[in-house]
């Protein structure tokens, strides 16, 4: 197996160099090699090339089994004319990578931010390459203008093929789980644009009988969550309410630090933590590593599933076990969750659970 890793900016080394050797230790436990390759990406790139991601880059990642992908610092990129360009975007866009899978999930040992006796054990899937976003889409140019200094204008733009093909992930997603998908909209304002969304999913539905579908609006759904969890399984969205509703989801299981992200098109995934890049605290070993691990773990168990190498599935569902076991323990935990231990402390804890796992 071979994967390029990407450690990008803020805690992006740090916790992907611990992602990186609990996937290692997991991997020789199940007998799979695997061949890492690391290159620059984000501010690295920028002071050597001028730019935060080079082509060359990009287009070299389709080449691996995998791409591994530190946090980026977008909000303090220079423009894109500048070299700052939108890493993350970048890779959904050039890659394809359209489907971006969010589980959000509480631990009985954990604390988390709902109700007492609440409990959530969801997936949205977030649909990555269009939606409200300027800076994807559009073949050329840009999805936001300014006729005037006082006036700005952005355009949304959803397809037929993007919502089809976002819509059958979540409802194969479903079968292999509860058998019921959430499709979220605002249709009775966005006629058009969540309208056809909306018309995609159902129309896909259509080839899954098994598998239960509501929908909600976007405002409801915030509300549901936070007073039923327990009613969702598969969560189907757009990119701008993907974006929001999968944090709100991950802060209620306990924290945003605690639950995986990967990207995928139909032939590539990439493991991306689900946070931000948190400079503040980069370099310091305060970093929760957490969420990276458990979106490396995806991806593990993603091209161990797509290329039939049962190893690399038994060393993604290692690494997530692990995870959970180290967790267990508070003494164990990272500042952030009421622990006292760092980054790489976590690390060495998790390498060691794989062994018992």
């Amino acid at each position: 197996m071979k994967f390029i890793v990407l450690p990008c900016d803020g805690i992006g080394p740090e916790i992907v160099g611990v992602s990186v050797r609990v996937l290692e230790a997991a991997a020789s436990r199940f007998g799979v090699p695997l061949v890492l390759e690391e290159d620059k990406v984000g501010f690295d790139s920028l002071r050597q090339y001028g730019t935060t991601l080079r082509e060359e880059v990009l287009q070299k990642s389709r080449g691996y089994d995998g791409i591994i992908l530190g946090t980026q610092s977008h909000a303090d990129y220079p423009a894109p004319e500048k070299g700052g360009r939108n890493v993350s975007a970048g890779f959904r866009i050039g890659l394809d990578l359209y489907a971006n899978v969010r589980p959000a999930r509480t631990r009985p040992f954990l604390e988390s931010n709902m109700k007492a006796g609440k409990t959530m054990d969801l997936v949205i899937m977030r649909e990555a390459t269009e939606g409200f976003y300027p800076d994807r889409n559009m073949t050329r140019g840009w999805g936001e203008v300014m006729p005037s200094p006082d006036m700005a204008l952005s355009t949304r733009k959803i397809t037929r093929h993007c919502s089809e093909r976002i819509a059958r992930r979540a409802f194969e997603l479903a079968m292999t789980r509860r058998k019921k998908v959430t499709a979220i909209h605002k249709a009775n304002s966005f006629h058009m644009t969540d309208g056809l969304f909306l018309e995609a999913v159902r129309h896909v539905a259509r080839d899954y009988p098994q598998v239960q579908l509501d929908d909600l609006l976007v405002d409801a759904s915030t509300a549901h969550l936070v007073k039923e969890p327990e009613r969702f399984d598969v969560i189907v969205a757009t990119n701008f309410y993907g974006d929001i509703l999968s944090d709100l989801a991950s802060e209620l299981s306990g924290s945003l630090g605690l639950a995986g992200s990967i990207m995928a098109s139909d032939d590539l995934c990439c493991a991306q933590a689900q946070h931000g890049s948190a400079p503040t605290i980069a370099g310091k070993d305060l970093a929760n590593p957490v969420s990276m691990i458990l979106s490396v773990a995806m991806m593990a168990q993603w091209v161990g599933d797509k290329q039939r190498n049962a190893g690399l599935r038994k060393a993604g569902d290692a690494m997530t076990a692990a995870v959970d076991r180290v967790l267990e323990n508070p003494a164990t935990r990272t500042r952030d969750i009421g622990g006292t231990i760092g980054c790489q402390a976590f690390g060495d804890a998790v390498v060691r659970a794989i062994a018992s796992v």
